[in-house]
C-alpha cells in the first residue's frame, strides 16, 4: 500500500478525481480531499496614539454618563 500527496490546479482537479474514482475501489481510496484556500491581501489598520499621560479617570464621573 502506497499513499501520495499531490497539489493540483483547479482546472485539471475534476479530471483527476473521475480516474481515481473509476478506479477498482478495492484497490484505491480517496482518503482527504481538502480544497487549499489561497490567502487574501489583508488591509492593514492604522494605529491611533491617545495622549492619555495626565488622564485621570473618575469612576463617579463615568457612572455618571
Amino acid at each position: 500500500m502506497h499513499t501520495i500527496k499531490l497539489n493540483i490546479q483547479d482546472n485539471i482537479f475534476d479530471k483527476v478525481i473521475y480516474f481515481l474514482q473509476h478506479l477498482p475501489k478495492d484497490e484505491v481510496k480517496i482518503i482527504d480531499d481538502t480544497t487549499i484556500i489561497k490567502r487574501q491581501k489583508i488591509d492593514r489598520f492604522n494605529t491611533i496614539k491617545l495622549h492619555t499621560k495626565d488622564f485621570k479617570f473618575d469612576r463617579k464621573e463615568a457612572n455618571a454618563r
